[in-house]
């Protein structure tokens, strides 16, 4: 096995490890060490980002739901149309989208670029989240009363944008659920696992009628994401989550720097 592919199953445990840690932000890297490391195409790279990403997060959420931290009421609220955006999406609007994307002038950009570009932007925006690390502590829902139809809404939205990058979009379901159902953060932490664990699950649902899949690598990978999630379970105790969430910002960031740049050179 050369050493690429070993840094790069090394990388599935850091993916598992953050989830564990920090209740979401490893999946962001799955597309990327698909892409980079293991050189997979970038369509089927979020195909497998969506199963394991899918995989590890239902782990995190079971021991979450054991100690009674998930709100299954909001879960279901968020959810619902937020499955079937994510799997209509991954079943029609994917598939459906031309390639090229875009034609500027004489410039041709395939659809597999302009998805990760697009991959790279969200990204950005969840190591500034992740850097800046200003949670909201309380929203429009501060008097305890849900905004029920707002989350529905915005659960189609995240759903649409899950299934167009494979990611689980952690970093916009957490300030929704304290700004929209009035959850304590921790509590919000704990029901977005779930969200993301079946959000995955039914984008890639939409993926397996028409892609060809290798489980002989996607399933390795997987486990060892899921191993690197029990031990994030285990190091949350000791491990301050703050720092974690701002040191893994950074890192995000500088991973997605080097996508744009290797896409533009």
């Amino acid at each position: 096995m050369a050493v690429q592919e070993l840094f790069g199953y090394a990388a599935a445990v850091l993916v598992g490890l953050v989830i564990g840690l920090a209740g979401g932000g490893g999946s962001i890297l799955t597309v990327p060490i698909f892409v980079y490391i293991f050189g997979i195409p970038t369509m089927l790279a979020t195909s497998y980002s969506l199963f394991v990403v899918g995989t590890t997060s239902l782990v995190g959420s079971l021991n979450h739901i054991w100690k009674k931290r998930v709100d299954l009421r909001v879960t279901g609220t968020f959810a619902a149309p937020s499955f079937i955006s994510v799997y209509l999406s991954r079943r029609y609007l994917v598939p459906a989208l031309p390639d090229p994307l875009l034609r500027l002038g004489n410039v041709n950009i395939p659809k597999s670029d302009a998805i990760l570009f697009f991959f790279a932007m969200v990204m950005i925006l969840a190591a500034r989240a992740m850097i800046r690390d200003k949670r909201p502590s309380e929203g429009i829902a501060a008097d305890g009363r849900p905004r029920y139809g707002t989350l529905a809404l915005d659960g189609l939205a995240v759903g649409l944008l899950t299934g167009i990058i494979g990611a689980g979009g952690g970093f916009l379901i957490v300030p929704m659920l304290v700004l929209l159902a009035g959850l304590p953060i921790q509590r919000a932490v704990a029901t977005s696992v779930l969200i993301i664990a079946v959000n995955s699950f039914i984008g890639f649902l939409g993926d397996v009628q028409h892609i060809q899949l290798n489980w002989n690598f996607l399933l390795p990978f997987t486990g060892l994401s899921i191993s690197g999630i029990f031990l994030g379970l285990y190091l949350a105790r000791y491990v301050p989550p703050n720092a974690l969430r701002k040191g893994f910002g950074w890192f995000v960031l500088a991973v997605a720097t080097y996508m744009i740049a290797r896409e533009l050179l």
